[in-house]
């Protein structure tokens, strides 16, 4: 009976408590975009395809599930020793896990940062909301100049107004910030100068890569009163080694299918394979390891990383259930694990056109 307190105690916090947070951060006037209606817009709401939605019961429900059904995770897990760090990468591409769905991705020259997260918590404050059981694999003053910054939505656990703060106060010249529509209030609001916001399908040169933002199946939203305000999506970015997809956050349905075709085969998909439980509640907006193999296949993916899972308890799965789930899913549709793999926080690997190796690290042949 004890154990089984302390569990319910643990889930009340992750749950009951961060939803509350959301909740009073959502109290105040949000801005999201202004613009004419399209087909994923209807003037002041942007919307999935299939309309996918959940309501407050829905949400209510997730919560006091999650009182009795969240699994405990441990209070922290520590990294291995991180990789050396590259001031810049001319040939082929360099892949750095630093942590959740932040990826530093170093190619033709530019250092690309995905979804920074370095806070402690994602949420709106400091003392409630899910806390981080695993540092960063990089620290932030250890990261090399980023050139530009991938913002695929404005949940808390994606865009993190301090770490983006901190990072334009570190460098001599800003990043550049590309993301989707609604969400340059926000970044300019925190001091972010050279912002780019793109809908579904639009492209913007950045050196030699070529950066489009494409549909995926999730939501957005800070607080109460910005639903759906701002958008969501994916990205393809063209580069000399080759393309590579970062999917953010995203349901599974057709577009990965649809953008395999358009834009496959990629050298590199960074694919989220945690968050997914319960399925009734998380399936429209979070894929689950199986979903993520499958997204692999149909995108054309050469090689595929493993990102947004054992960080942060955002859901009810066990910490290491997405790692154990997805070996199970790439048995199953019968994927070489060497062509999806998962890296510890810091780790990096080299993704070269031929196979090579450099003394004490990882190299990939994208021929695999």
């Amino acid at each position: 009976m004890p154990n089984h307190c302390c569990r319910v105690t643990k889930a009340l916090k992750l749950t009951l408590m961060s939803a509350v947070s959301v909740l009073v951060a959502g109290c105040a006037p949000s801005a999201g975009y202004n613009g004419d209606a399209n087909p994923y817009f209807d003037g002041k709401h942007f919307h999935n395809r299939d309309n996918s939605d959940k309501n407050i019961f829905d949400v209510l429900r997730m919560v006091w599930g999650g009182l009795f059904e969240a699994s405990e995770w441990p209070e922290s897990v520590p990294n291995p020793d991180a990789a050396s760090i590259h001031e810049r990468v001319h040939e082929g591409m360099r892949v750095t896990y630093v942590n959740h769905a932040t990826v530093l991705l170093q190619v033709a020259g530019l250092n690309i940062l995905t979804d920074p997260v370095y806070s402690e918590r994602v949420s709106p404050f400091t003392f409630v909301g899910p806390k981080r059981v695993r540092a960063a694999g990089i620290a932030l003053d250890q990261l090399p100049d980023i050139d530009l910054v991938l913002i695929s939505h404005n949940h808390y656990d994606h865009l993190d107004t301090d770490t983006l703060s901190r990072l334009q106060r570190k460098q001599a010249r800003p990043p550049l910030v590309v993301t989707g529509l609604g969400n340059r209030g926000l970044l300019e609001k925190i001091g972010m100068t050279d912002i780019i916001e793109l809908g579904w399908n639009d492209t913007t040169p950045v050196g030699a890569l070529n950066v489009h933002f494409v549909e995926c199946k999730h939501r957005s939203g800070r607080g109460v009163f910005d639903h759906m305000r701002t958008l969501w999506g994916s990205f393809v970015i063209e580069t000399p080694a080759g393309r590579v997809y970062f999917a953010g956050d995203t349901g599974y349905a057709t577009h990965f299918k649809e953008q395999g075709e358009q834009w496959g085969p990629f050298e590199l998909a960074l694919l989220p394979i945690g968050a997914y439980e319960p399925r009734w509640f998380m399936k429209d907006i979070h894929l689950n390891p199986e979903e993520s193999v499958l997204a692999h296949r149909e995108l054309g993916s050469k090689q595929s990383l493993a990102i947004h899972f054992g960080v942060f308890q955002l859901t009810y799965e066990a910490i290491d259930d997405p790692e154990k789930d997805l070996q199970r899913a790439l048995e199953t549709y019968q994927v070489a694990p060497e062509t999806f793999w998962v890296l510890e926080p810091g780790e990096a690997r080299d993704i070269r056109p031929v196979s090579a190796s450099v003394s004490g690290e990882t190299t990939v042949n994208d021929q695999l």
